[in-house]
């Protein structure tokens, strides 16, 4: 598995954009949605909607992948 960024596109709210994730995170990312029975457009309009301040969306996601993870 690869460390570099796999960049892949999402529908937010209509929106198209791109976010740079590592081959694992996709994979914990697909798990996480999943997990909850949504989409993964679905949860990342999620995510975007409780992001704080400057966080951007891929850093947003990988916290909340490991959040999924930790059991938290």
């Amino acid at each position: 598995m690869s460390g570099r960024p796999e960049k892949h596109s999402l529908t937010l709210c209509g929106h198209r954009t791109s976010v740079s994730l590592e081959a694992a995170f996709w994979q914990g990312f697909r798990e996480l949605a999943a997990h909850r029975g949504m989409g993964l457009n679905e949860l990342a309009v999620e995510i975007d909607e409780a992001r704080l301040g400057d966080t951007g969306l891929a850093s947003a996601i990988r916290l909340a992948v490991l959040r999924h993870y930790r059991g938290k």
